[in-house]
């Protein structure tokens, strides 16, 4: 079982930046990657970031240049910084990874509760 801890939503002013983090806990064998995902207001949930176990990262085209995903493998967990918010920003943040279990399990995929992230204009 893999536990995800986030934090780091809240509100701020369209411009500002915030910072999320998410960290993994359980008995982990290895992480494959990790990525952050979001879904705003009446909308699907889109990938925002991802960053694999080699450092490899893709971004959402609307975020490419405002964010920056980064990952510290030995304490599996990661943070996206994001700059220049705009309300469009608005969403949950997931964080989200594929990991490699101890014993090995068919399941792979896990999920955070959520974080809020709020743009006001």
């Amino acid at each position: 079982q893999v536990q995800l801890t986030e934090s780091g939503g809240g509100l701020v002013q369209a411009g500002g930046s915030l910072r999320l983090s998410c960290a993994a806990f359980g008995s982990i064998r290895s992480i494959n990657y990790m990525a952050w995902y979001r879904q705003g207001p009446g909308k699907p949930r889109e990938l925002v970031a991802k960053i694999t176990s080699d450092g490899r990262v893709n971004y959402l085209d609307s975020v490419k240049d405002r964010f920056t995903i980064s990952r510290d493998n030995a304490k599996n967990s990661m943070d996206l910084q994001m700059r220049s918010l705009k309300p469009d920003d608005t969403a949950v943040y997931y964080c989200n990874v594929e990991v490699e279990t101890i014993p090995w399990s068919n399941e792979r995929h896990y999920w955070g509760q959520g974080t809020l992230v709020t743009v006001s204009s």
